[in-house]
């Protein structure tokens, strides 16, 4: 591969997320703006591929409710979480994302890395990941707990989109 193979890449890739209606351009990153965790897309390239990283963050449980969530909850809610954000391979069209799950105080980090020769649908990617780690967020949500922004907007949306009734959990 040549240095202007990896210019392309990453051209490719500028142009796909620079025309995508669910990303805009920030000051040294592109946005996801379509969803309530704003997932964060940094371009680069390797050889020929286009690389697209993306950043999401997520609160903990307990930044997001009136009442304390005992450790062991969070816990257990963290870890599922987790193994089920690592199954993000099931809601893109690209194959074999490389996925990192950590906490940190009250944010869960979610990094993924897309890696394809098609850029627009690496960045197409992109964006479902992100709503996929949505998705998998608001499955999470335990019933019992007063919650506050964003989750009691996402349930309200889920349970709209659902036919469900207010104040109801999506599962």
């Amino acid at each position: 591969m040549t240095e202007s193979d990896e210019d392309d890449a990453l051209a490719r890739a500028e142009r796909a997320a620079g025309s995508h209606d669910s990303i805009e351009r920030r000051e040294d990153h592109y946005a996801v703006t379509t969803t309530a965790f704003e997932g964060e897309i940094e371009l680069g390239s390797d050889g020929s591929a286009a690389v697209v990283s993306l950043t999401v963050r997520v609160p903990t449980l307990d930044a997001v409710t009136e009442d304390r969530v005992a450790p062991v909850v969070e816990d257990g809610w963290f870890d599922t979480f987790a193994l089920r954000t690592e199954d993000v391979d099931s809601a893109i069209a690209g194959s074999d994302p490389d996925v990192d799950v950590e906490r940190a105080a009250d944010a869960v980090i979610v990094r993924i890395t897309l890696t394809g020769l098609d850029a627009r649908r690496a960045v197409d990617d992109a964006v479902a990941a992100v709503e996929y780690v949505e998705g998998t967020y608001v499955q999470g949500v335990i019933p019992g707990y007063q919650y506050t922004e964003p989750v009691t907007g996402l349930i309200e949306q889920a349970a709209d989109a659902a036919g469900g009734s207010p104040g109801g959990t999506p599962l």
